[in-house]
């Protein structure tokens, strides 16, 4: 399942992406990962969610963003969400390859995993095959 949370930058899109991860900690009974580029949510999110930086492990577009994602999922039965940060960032602002990229990911989760991204735009600026996922 994918849930998008959108909204221009500065509209509070991480700070709700942090609220979301701290509550899935206390009622999740599965693994918890939050992709980002760079580090900057050490110190807002539990310890017992998995950090991963994207740029680490040189993650930059929508397919190696795919591939990465899928390659956890087939590592870990155990995930039960991933939130990914400023995912325009890590993938790029086609918004085409995303939309294509979330249908992908969304038959890959199905209802077993919810992967929820930040997305730096207005609902008006993205496509249907983007649009139907956000909230």
């Amino acid at each position: 399942m994918i849930k998008l949370i959108t909204g221009k930058k500065g509209t509070g899109k991480t700070k709700i992406l942090i609220d979301k991860i701290n509550d899935a900690v206390k009622s999740t009974n599965g693994d918890l990962i939050c992709i980002e580029k760079g580090s900057k949510l050490t110190y807002d999110i539990s310890y017992k969610v998995r950090l991963v930086d994207s740029e680490r492990f040189n993650i930059s577009g929508y397919e190696a963003f795919y591939g990465f994602v899928a390659g956890m999922l087939a590592g870990n039965y155990d995930i039960k969400e991933i939130f990914v940060d400023s995912i325009l960032k890590i993938g790029g602002a086609d918004f085409s390859e995303f939309g294509m990229m979330l249908e992908k990911l969304d038959k890959l989760t199905g209802e077993d995993t919810i992967v929820i991204f930040t997305v730096s735009a207005d609902n008006a600026e993205l496509p249907e095959n983007v649009l139907k996922f956000a909230d």
